[in-house]
């Protein structure tokens, strides 16, 4: 892809905002959406799925890994997460852990909201993630 970073950075936020116009949140109401790149440049997108049984929930940004590596792309250069709350939303734990299987180690997590855009590792975000 031809963009520059911040070009990059805020396709990345407006692909996460139209995920997030799927999620289905009929118990929280609160949409997530991401969006990420992977190393050879592809995006994939994914919302947060609710469930009744709320252990079955899925967060937006495992259901854009899923996707991204269910397609045999592992390695996430940045990720842009957004949500209803118009607040910079970290990942969850559970998401954190994920994002350090998959994520390059200088790869970016975006957190976007109208006031603009702070940029993180996964460093910043799970300094001792678990590995093998």
């Amino acid at each position: 892809m031809d963009c520059s970073s911040d070009e990059m950075n805020q396709k990345l936020v407006e692909e996460a905002y139209a995920a997030m116009k799927h999620a289905y949140a009929p118990y929280s109401h609160f949409r997530v959406g991401a969006a990420l790149l992977t190393k050879e440049g592809k995006i994939f997108t994914g919302c947060n799925i609710e469930n009744a049984s709320y252990g079955a929930t899925n967060c937006a940004e495992r259901t854009a890994v899923f996707k991204a590596v269910s397609e045999g792309y592992t390695q996430i250069e940045r990720i842009a997460i957004v949500s209803s709350s118009h607040q910079k939303t970290p990942p969850c734990g559970i998401c954190r852990q994920v994002l350090a299987e998959f994520m390059t180690e200088n790869a970016q997590i975006l957190l976007a909201d109208k006031d603009g855009i702070e940029s993180y590792t996964i460093k910043d975000l799970l300094p001792e993630s678990f590995k093998l």
